[in-house]
């Protein structure tokens, strides 16, 4: 508790507002019992689908009981943890303007659907608490100007200076509104229907950390902190990853620590990497994993260049902070492949070479407003598959390339995500982003369950993408060496390979992946590097011949 009380101090600074926030977040917490401290070690097992709760659907049954039926049937031993995009009712944005944050979307089913798939996986939930709809209670008291939800937004003067605050669209920072005491300008970071929320109002606080309890205690294994490096608002900075946005997740993981421990803070933010992994904290105190936005973008060069330098080298400046937290890896997700992680890894030529690709290959490009009258990419909003292809190209080629990347995600030291699209090989949703005229509606086509399990189960080339995406992850699942704790060391062999060694001295092993991410057949002379190749069952004693996009993960004798 005094540790909580040093994280106040530093986030409201005068000893009477830290009083209040003190007495206001004891209030909410005197419905909790402390816990006994519980660990939830992170292994080789662990992989997270990232889904949203109807991507899945079939006629007359809860998205939710769907989405379950279909883990069941088809992933539940290869995957053990379930992402559950944003479930709770929403006016825009598919899903991340809440209305509520307490309540399911009745579209998707009832918590009773959410306890029954925490039964089975580890869920993830999304705590979307940078910003809240203006159709929330919350934003309707503000409006009427009733305690305490008139302090629960940012008020702000239209001709103040806001140059200098980070922006991720290009859109108005403030939004004008009608209230009871007149038209008022409140801080709108993502859109006008997205409010952000007034951290400096002890209120809010104590409001979010019930809010996150509650999300624990109803199956969360996982917490993502979405846009969180957004949370604090101080004039005259970029107004992004603040002191105090730290301290409040430290606060937030000092309290999930003592009433529901186990429980783990994930935090996203789409920023250079060095800003990205400030999240770690000092590997105990913060969050327990950080996205790892680079990835996407550098993985997608990598394969149309034929070329992994640029990756490996990345790779091999990656390194984790002591204590238990580690890296969240993911290839694609809900969002598109965001363009500010690549800035001092890609020039401004290489990002506009991905930029082309993305266009030639059907996607979209989202920018973001500079500050200075001038624009910049943001992300590219397409389905990965097609990211990684032309598309006049063989399938056979263009699944050979995007098994060869999903692979370089199963390889990396962390936790993969799996966006649900990924496992399902799915392509480029023009219908969705067209008729809706949103980009990221490229990459979140809702299926029909019916026709997906005979597209499963026959001879497709979805089918083919899953089965061996599937059987990837059950050959993962069982090796040590591929546990967020084991080493990973970045070994040159060849321009075009990326090269890992995995090892686990604990357990006693080490598996060597080696990605062909070009077209080339390459020969290679392994010195030292003997066994089997788990991916085929050859053995391999110390030369290979790889073909195009080939994997192979030798587990050394």
């Amino acid at each position: 508790m005094e540790n909580m009380k040093v994280r106040l101090k530093r986030i409201y600074k005068t000893e009477e507002k830290v009083q209040e926030a003190w007495d206001k977040i004891s209030a909410k917490l005197e419905k909790y019992q402390p816990m006994e401290k519980a660990g939830s070690v992170l292994s080789q097992e662990d992989s997270i689908l990232i889904t949203y709760g109807d991507s899945i659907r079939k006629d007359g049954m809860p998205p939710l009981k769907v989405l379950k039926d279909f883990l069941d049937d088809y992933v539940k031993d290869a995957i053990s943890n379930v992402h559950l995009l944003p479930m709770f009712p929403y006016s825009s944005d598919d899903g991340f303007s809440v209305v509520d944050y307490r309540q399911i979307n009745p579209d998707l089913g009832t918590w009773e659907n959410i306890s029954e798939l925490a039964s089975e996986y580890g869920l993830m939930f999304d705590a979307v608490i940078n910003h809240i709809s203006k159709s929330s209670e919350w934003f309707r008291g503000y409006q009427a100007c009733e305690k305490p939800y008139k302090n629960y937004f940012l008020t702000c003067d239209p001709e103040a200076d806001y140059s200098q605050v980070t922006r991720p669209r290009a859109l108005p920072l403030l939004t004008e509104f009608d209230t009871v005491e007149g038209k008022k300008h409140v801080w709108t970071t993502f859109s006008e229907d997205q409010i952000d929320l007034n951290f400096e109002s002890p209120d809010v606080l104590a409001e979010i950390i019930d809010i996150l309890i509650m999300y624990a205690k109803s199956g969360a294994r996982f917490l993502r902190l979405d846009a969180i490096g957004f949370l604090w608002k101080e004039p005259g900075t970029t107004c992004m990853h603040l002191p105090e946005t730290h301290e409040i997740i430290k606060l937030m993981k000092d309290v999930l620590s003592i009433y529901a421990p186990g429980t783990m803070i994930i935090t996203e933010t789409n920023v250079p990497h060095k800003d990205n992994i400030s999240y770690f904290g000092n590997g105990s105190d913060e969050a327990d994993l950080v996205y790892q936005f680079p990835l996407p973008p550098l993985t997608m060069y990598s394969i149309l260049k034929g070329n992994a330098d640029i990756l490996s080298r990345w790779m091999e400046n990656l390194e984790l902070p002591e204590g238990k937290a580690t890296f969240f890896n993911f290839l694609s997700s809900h969002d598109g492949i965001g363009m500010r992680p690549t800035e001092g890894l890609l020039s401004a030529k290489d990002r506009e070479f991905l930029v082309e690709n993305t266009l030639k290959s059907g996607g979209r490009v989202s920018y973001k407003d500079n500050g200075d009258g001038t624009r910049s990419p943001y992300e590219l909003n397409i389905n990965y598959q097609d990211a990684l292809s032309s598309p006049d190209e063989a399938d056979e080629v263009r699944i050979a390339k995007f098994l060869a990347a999903e692979t370089i995600l199963l390889s990396m030291q962390g936790v993969p995500g799996i966006y649900i699209h990924s496992l399902l090989g799915s392509r480029n949703d023009y219908y969705g982003m067209t008729t809706s005229d949103i980009p990221r509606r490229i990459n979140r086509e809702k299926l029909d369950y019916n026709n997906l399990r005979m597209q499963l189960d026959g001879d497709t080339n979805r089918s083919a993408i899953f089965k061996e995406f599937i059987r990837r992850l059950k050959i993962r699942k069982l090796e040590p060496s591929f546990a967020p704790q084991a080493s990973q060391v970045v070994l040159k062999i060849d321009s075009r390979i990326l090269a890992l060694k995995r090892e686990n001295p604990d357990k006693g092993t080490c598996v060597y992946a080696l990605i062909n991410v070009s077209p080339d057949t390459v020969s290679l002379e392994l010195a030292g590097v003997k066994g089997v190749n788990l991916l085929d069952g050859r053995q391999i004693q110390e030369k290979i011949r790889m073909s195009p996009y080939e994997t192979v993960w030798v587990k050394s004798n």
